[in-house]
Parts: structure tokens; C-alpha cells; sequence
């Protein structure tokens, strides 16, 4: 990416600290003391001031010191648009297509797996649905199908694990190819209503609507039901899923079984759960600042997006 600024400025930019903070601190969570608390400013309008006056905004984004920056209620109708042409899923394919162009993608073998994304809505914001007035909600059980929340309708309670406490959440799906744990394909479901299995399929499906032939999907025991073992064998696909005692007579067979595929597929598909880690820490996916399925569908392809770009920036480094 060209830029006017050059590599002479790096390091020298001057940003006002007051300003920073109410992104950064706010971002985290963190309690602001800043002058500016109290406005309470949109993130659009932050980003859009920040243009003003922040050169490394402007190199980043490949803008000449003297251009205008964009109108804030501008850049927020065109996000929305953003999102609903689904502009970074056809950004997140033209990055595959390019892994596979260098030969990063072996197109054959795969591995998925999912993750819980924490919602933004808090518990206090689910409330029963046929509430009307005021009314004292201490000590009621709290439930999908007769609550929901008054911020984010669309994050739905589930609990991870027996003694866990439940959450407000999505979930994230990710289908990851084995040749070098690039990420092929992404979607982000309610956590509930949508099973594993079947997001698992869908993205398996997406991947033949593109003329390819997956042979193999390696996935963990909560991938071992009727539904994902036999949805692939219809497509003649090995099923290299974890075994799980509970399930049996699910078992994908022991041509499968015994196999050296299935037991290299069983070692690869835990380089999916770097992905995971690295959109959590890095990606901001470990509690979003989005409201429903589609924003936070957008946001797991941006960071899948960014996390190809890294590993193929280790792969292919730029010689000259």
C-alpha cells in the first residue's frame, strides 16, 4: 500500500492522550476519568475526529495528509450497507483464493470446530417477554424460551458445562484446511437452536457450491452424532470425528477408523483451536461490542481475514 506520509514518520506521531483513552479504556473496559466520559461519543464519530489529527489513522487507511476525513453519520449508513451486502465474506473468499493460488490449500482435507463468542448483553437485560410495568424480578429463573434480552434479542443463554454459570453468547464456526491451518470458511449462529453438526454441514456444503471435493473432516466427540457421521458419508466424505462412547453405533466404520488418515486428521484439527485463542486475545472475539448474528458475523470473517494474512505473510515472506 502506497502512502504520502513514507516510513520517516513511524514512531513520530503526536495523538492527544484524552482522546485515545475513551477508545482504548472504553474498549477494555476499563473505568474512564477522562473529560470526555460524559459524552458518552459514538465509535463512528470518535474514528471519523481521530482522522483529524492522527496521521497513523491516515497511513493505515491510505489517506494524504490534507484529505478530508469522511462525515460520521456517512460512514455509519455505509458500515450498516457493509453489512448487508456481506461485503467481508466476498473479501474473506478473495483471501482464500489467493491462499490457493499459492498453494497454501490442499481442498481436500479439512477440520471444523466451534466456540462460544460472549454477547455484549448483560444478564440484567433479560427480561421476560409478556412483562408489562414495573415489576420485581429477583429470584426468577431465567430461560429462552420465556426471557429475552432488551439489548440484543438475538443472544440466547447457555450454560458451557453442568456447574457453570449460563451466559448471553453466539456461537462461532470455523472450518479450517489441514494443509497449513489456514481458515477456509466461517459462520456465526445463536447458540441456541443451532447445533454444532449442522453448522458444520453447511459449511461443508459451501465448500462444494465452490467446485470443490472435500475427501476428509476431522472434528472433536461433540461432532459425533447420526446427523454430522452420516450427512458426510451421503457426500462420500470420510467422517474423522473423535469418538464418543455415549454415541455408539455412530461410529464412522473401521475402514475410518484404522485408518492413518483418521489419525493424522485427529492431530491436525487442533491447530484450529490456534485460530480460536488468536481471534480471542487478538480479534477482540472473546466478548464482542456487536449486537446480533450478522455484526458478529462480520466481525469472525474480518478477523479470519486478518489471521490468514498473517500466516501467509510467514509463509510467503516478501523477498527482494
Amino acid at each position: 500500500m502506497s502512502s504520502p506520509f513514507g516510513p520517516q514518520l513511524h514512531g513520530v506521531f503526536e495523538v492527544p492522550l484524552s482522546r485515545v483513552n475513551i477508545g482504548i479504556q472504553g474498549g477494555l473496559g476499563h473505568q474512564q476519568t477522562d473529560q470526555f466520559v460524559g459524552e458518552q461519543m459514538d465509535p463512528q464519530f470518535l474514528l471519523c475526529e481521530t482522522l483529524d489529527y492522527n496521521f497513523l489513522f491516515r497511513w493505515v487507511l491510505d489517506m494524504g495528509p490534507e484529505e478530508p476525513s469522511f462525515d460520521a453519520s456517512t460512514f455509519s449508513k455505509n458500515r450498516e450497507r457493509l453489512a448487508n451486502e456481506d461485503v467481508a465474506l466476498k473479501f474473506f473468499d478473495a483471501v482464500v483464493r489467493e491462499a490457493r493460488a499459492l498453494e497454501l490449500l490442499s481442498d481436500e482435507h479439512f477440520s471444523v470446530d466451534g466456540t462460544l463468542i460472549e454477547a455484549w448483553a448483560s444478564m440484567k437485560s433479560f427480561r421476560p417477554k409478556d412483562a408489562g410495568g414495573d415489576r420485581d424480578f429477583k429470584g426468577e429463573r431465567r430461560r429462552n424460551d420465556t426471557h429475552a434480552s432488551t439489548t440484543d434479542p438475538e443472544a440466547k443463554l447457555l450454560r458451557k458445562a453442568l456447574g457453570k454459570e449460563a451466559k448471553s453468547c453466539f456461537a462461532g464456526h470455523a472450518l479450517m484446511d489441514n494443509r497449513h491451518g489456514l481458515i477456509s470458511d466461517v459462520c456465526v449462529t445463536p447458540s441456541v437452536g443451532v447445533t454444532e453438526s449442522e453448522a458444520a454441514l453447511a459449511l461443508v456444503n459451501r465448500q462444494r457450491r465452490k467446485r470443490l471435493r472435500p475427501k476428509s473432516v476431522g472434528a472433536d466427540k461433540g461432532y459425533h452424532t447420526s446427523r454430522f457421521v452420516n450427512g458426510l458419508l451421503a457426500q462420500r466424505i470420510a467422517p474423522h470425528v473423535a469418538l464418543n462412547a455415549a454415541h455408539y453405533g455412530t461410529e464412522p466404520g473401521p475402514s475410518i477408523v484404522d485408518s492413518s488418515g483418521y489419525r493424522a486428521s485427529q492431530i491436525v484439527r487442533k491447530r484450529i483451536d490456534q485460530f480460536f485463542g488468536w481471534g480471542k486475545t487478538v480479534g477482540g472475539l472473546r466478548k464482542t461490542r456487536l449486537r446480533g448474528v450478522k455484526r458478529n458475523a462480520q466481525l469472525l470473517r474480518l478477523t479470519s481475514i486478518a489471521y490468514n494474512l498473517v500466516r501467509i505473510s510467514r509463509m510467503c515472506p516478501a523477498t527482494g
